[in-house]
């Protein structure tokens, strides 16, 4: 077996925004699966390659239930450790996770994403009207990263955008791995309320939406149950869009070659959401399993009980995998990244991502050629703290 070295936490400090901390470099090259210091005291394991990392994800004895494995974030008693909600699949081992799953396939094929291309363009194309109608300025999160994403996963799943600022608000409370948990715990206790309500309405009175449909395809769901998918579809399928539109944005501008490149192709565009994807990987932390047995990875054997965390950052700047993985390439042609996970816990809302960014972007700079930043990169404000990392605001301007 190979020889370890010491536990250590989780790497999280950075010395550029777009860049994993520097400590996945050094792993993934001398110790790619490396002992990880967890808040409890124990030690579980740190990934850092790309084939391990899938590896891990891909491999069902190692289990993404939390009753399953230690926060790598903060310690949280054994006695305080709450079992998984109903309908919180992403939580869940087969056959659980598959059962509520595959209720959802269906609705996030790539046809059915490209069927809803011309509401996305129409919503993009509203945003910015009203960004330029405001003047020559704007916070590109407030009035264009964070709005359309949550607009258009509120007209799939049939809940009220003009609640938006109270579901944004738990979502950035659920996401932030700093805080106490109570704060954590009245944030999901609120959104589940919230959904559970929604969900007891549209029984009575349903609509042309997700959350309708569920109700009419089976049955046997609870409304806890498909307030628990809602729940998690309302926070996945607006906060990583939003930031990778935010934080993408911020990147290109440092790049204006890039940006010049998606211009004069729109092909272009589409490789480049993949490398922007890969290139930021906004998942920060990685992904958490628990192994559910011993299991042989990297030359090292991980007991049962350990915990696991495959770094997705790590991953995408694996160079065995990737040429020049540092370089930023818009239109690197092959991107095979983990970006959005791998194995049968792999996003669903995958394909509705890649057309909103595809529609964003190539509407942005087509509308906005003289986009710059409006304040120096130093100012800008980052989510360190966050599950899902990005800006929390961007001052842009344009002539």
């Amino acid at each position: 077996m190979t020889e370890t070295l010491p536990a250590a936490p989780l790497p999280t400090g950075r010395s550029c925004p777009f860049d994993p901390p520097e400590q996945y470099r050094r792993l993934r090259e001398d110790q790619p699966v490396s002992r990880l210091a967890l808040p409890d005291g124990t030690a579980g394991w740190l990934v850092t390659r790309y084939e391990d990392a899938r590896a891990v994800m891909s491999d069902p004895r190692f289990s993404s239930n939390p009753e399953n494995f230690t926060s790598p974030f903060r310690y949280i008693p054994p006695e305080e450790r709450q079992q998984v909600p109903p309908g919180m699949f992403i939580s869940m081992d087969p056959p659980h996770h598959t059962r509520y799953r595959r209720l959802l396939t269906g609705q996030f094929t790539v046809r059915r994403m490209r069927a809803l291309e011309p509401r996305i363009e129409q919503i993009v194309t509203e945003h910015l009207d009203a960004m330029q109608a405001a003047g020559s300025t704007a916070d590109l999160v407030a009035d264009f990263a964070l709005p359309i994403p949550s607009l258009v996963i509120c007209e799939l799943l049939g809940v009220p955008y003009a609640d938006r600022a109270d579901f944004q608000q738990w979502s950035n409370v659920l996401l932030q791995v700093d805080l106490p948990i109570e704060r954590t715990r009245e944030a999901s206790e609120g959104i589940r309320r919230y959904m559970t309500a929604l969900v007891q309405a549209k029984r009575v009175e349903p609509g042309d939406d997700m959350l309708s449909g569920l109700i009419a395809a089976d049955a046997e769901l609870t409304d806890d149950e498909i307030a628990g998918m809602g729940f998690l579809l309302l926070i996945a399928g607006h906060e990583t869009t939003a930031n990778m539109l935010g934080l993408s944005t911020f990147l290109l501008l440092q790049h204006p070659e890039q940006i010049a490149a998606m211009r004069e192709d729109p092909a272009v565009v589409t490789t480049a959401v993949e490398e922007l994807l890969r290139y930021l990987s906004v998942v920060q932390f990685g992904t958490i399993r628990g192994a559910l047995e011993d299991v042989e990875l990297g030359g090292h054997v991980i007991r049962a009980g350990e915990t696991v965390v495959a770094s997705l950052a790590a991953a995408n700047r694996d160079p065995e995998r990737f040429a020049e993985p540092d370089q930023l390439d818009v239109g690197r042609k092959q991107s095979t990244h983990v970006a959005f996970g791998h194995g049968v816990h792999q996003c669903l809302g995958q394909q509705l991502a890649r057309v909103e960014m595809q529609i964003a972007f190539r509407e942005l700079f087509k509308r906005l050629p003289g986009l710059r930043l409006n304040t120096t990169p130093d100012q800008v404000e980052l989510r360190h703290n966050a599950v899902v990392y990005g800006v929390k605001s961007l001052p842009v301007a344009w002539a």
